[in-house]
């Protein structure tokens, strides 16, 4: 019997594969080390530090791109919790629930990111993770709302 000296590194893999284990084990460890944030209910004495906001993003933003919306939506929902008057934070959570079919939801987010100051106009049109909204009378309301 031959023995190899076979190890993982030795492994080539496509490029989007490759990729997205990377992705992958990026968001696993994020998400494991922003727990206790996600979970710590935010007090006057105790305020989440500005790293792990920007982290939780990103953690957002990985989540989506892996197509893994449901654990997007969770990062959101604590996002909202945390720095509930952050306009983006509502719009986000209203991109995941448009995506995930919550219509009702993703426009009470959506509207009350608008009433928070959320102005990007173009973003909010064109965006397609709100295309399950574009065809609701609430939808017209809102840009109606914006538009000069």
């Amino acid at each position: 019997m031959i023995r190899s000296s076979w190890t993982w590194k030795n492994v080539r893999l496509p490029a989007e594969i490759a990729e997205r284990l990377g992705l992958e084990f990026e968001a696993g460890l994020l998400d494991a080390a922003l727990e206790p944030v996600a979970k710590a209910p935010p007090t006057a004495d105790r305020t989440p530090s500005g790293q792990d906001v920007s982290l939780l993003c990103h953690l957002s933003e990985l989540f989506g791109q892996l197509q893994r919306i449901e654990d997007a939506l969770r990062v959101d929902e604590t996002l909202v919790r945390l720095c509930p008057d952050e306009p983006t934070h509502h719009y986000n959570l209203a991109c995941r629930l448009s995506i995930l079919g919550s219509l009702d939801a993703a426009f009470a987010a959506l509207s009350h990111a608008m009433v928070l100051g959320f102005d990007h106009v173009e973003r909010l049109r064109d965006d397609p993770d709100l295309d399950n909204l574009r065809d609701d009378v609430r939808f017209a309301e809102i840009l109606a709302g914006v538009d000069p």
